[in-house]
């Protein structure tokens, strides 16, 4: 079994699809106006509307109610990505290190869902993402 991706829900797919693309700096593959995907070499983050959602069972998924789950970007640069970031991104919290060695930045998207860009800053974070 392969881990292939992880799938937002959406109201608003071109305004999520945005978001994203601004802040990792990944175009977004368009198969429709209501399904995207920004693929990236370790992952995918699909984006699909609400009418993608009777398709597989009608009410199983409902956008913006996400609070369990954290959407995670491994980046050069934390401390960067952090004064890239658009005007929606609602800063959760200002990069910090983690006790697992990480620097780390956690944000909420349009939608509420939470997105940690992190970059590893000790050498065993290093060796754990190989870099």
């Amino acid at each position: 079994m392969d881990f292939i991706s992880t799938r937002i829900i959406t109201a608003d797919v071109a305004r999520l699809v945005g978001f994203y693309e601004q802040v990792t700096g990944v175009r977004a593959a368009w198969a429709n106006e209501d399904f995207a995907e920004l693929r990236t070499a370790t992952g995918t983050l699909a984006i699909g509307g609400v009418r993608t959602v009777a398709l597989f069972a009608p009410n199983s998924a409902r956008p913006a109610e996400n609070r369990s789950v954290i959407v995670e970007f491994l980046v050069d640069d934390v401390d960067a990505t952090f004064k890239g970031l658009p005007e929606e991104a609602d800063v959760v919290n200002e990069p910090k290190t983690m006790p697992w060695g990480n620097r780390s930045l956690l944000v909420r998207d349009p939608d509420g869902n939470l997105v940690n860009f992190f970059t590893p800053v000790t050498d065993a974070a290093r060796r754990r993402f190989g870099r």
